[in-house]
């Protein structure tokens, strides 16, 4: 594969790279006989199916997806296949062909989830999307979350429960919540706090008040007060003015001095 065709199969390998996804990438190194496809020819596959590329269509491309997708559900090894056509696969022509799939696992555990998507929450998933990470944004408002970018670090989620969500957040997210107001705050960080040791940051936006009266609920709630504590709220660092701008500044701050001591505490185990 060269000139356009490897520079498109470079986008969409660096794509898949910033989707967070695992990914296998299928190379023909070698054919005997006749073949759908020319050796070098590459696919991109994921568990969702094939990315991009092709190594041959029909049967010899649906076992090879196949083939990736087992290699990604049980963590094997990169590997090669050596497949007969005619015996292997059940098709006409008779050839035999090699491929190599390389499994490529996705480095980066920094999720960063984004409860409301108003304008504080506009200048902050801009920043995020400079960093290494993903970022899933729930809204209840359509009109806010089209405004965001579009990326493959992004996922934005309508929904009238954003409380719904929080359990289907992975295990080492950072939860930022900036809702329309305490109203819709409220029920989140409940549910988040219910399961506090799964999640690396809990974070509120709003002010000194605010906080009392969030603990408050919380107590009511039945949550912890070991666990009340454990969240934080003003959320950011203690610098900058109050536009959304500054404001998101202090709090990707202060999302990365807790992710760079998490990472310091675990290497030291």
């Amino acid at each position: 594969m060269t000139g356009p065709n490897f520079e498109n199969f470079l986008s969409a390998f660096k794509r898949l790279q910033d989707s967070g996804k695992n990914f296998v990438a299928v190379t023909l190194v070698k054919q005997i006989g006749s073949s759908p496809q020319d050796v070098g020819a590459k696919a991109l596959v994921s568990a969702d199916g094939l990315e991009f590329g092709t190594v041959g269509g029909g049967k010899v491309e649906n076992a090879a997806i196949k083939e990736a997708q087992r290699m990604i559900q049980e963590d094997h090894k990169n590997h090669f296949v050596d497949w007969n056509l005619q015996k292997d696969i059940g098709m006409t022509c008779g050839g035999v062909v090699s491929f190599f799939f390389e499994l490529h696992k996705a480095q980066n555990p920094f999720h960063i989830a984004v409860f409301g998507a108003g304008h504080i929450a506009q200048e902050f998933v801009r920043l995020l999307l400079f960093l290494d990470c993903q970022v899933t944004c729930f809204d209840q408002r359509d009109e806010w979350l089209s405004r965001l970018p579009k990326s493959p670090k992004l996922k934005t989620i309508l929904t009238e429960r954003l409380s719904d969500e929080v359990a289907k957040l992975p295990d080492g997210t950072y939860v930022t919540l900036m809702t329309m107001g305490h109203g819709t705050d409220l029920p989140v960080l409940i549910e988040t706090m219910k399961t506090r040791s799964r999640f690396n940051y809990v974070g509120n936006i709003g002010s000194e008040q605010k906080r009392k009266r969030l603990d408050s609920d919380l107590k009511a709630a039945g949550i912890a007060e070991s666990l009340i504590k454990d969240f934080h709220c003003p959320m950011g660092d203690h610098f900058g003015g109050n536009n959304p701008a500054e404001i998101s500044f202090s709090i990707v701050a202060q999302l990365l001095k807790t992710r760079d001591t998490l990472m310091i505490s675990k290497n030291q185990e």
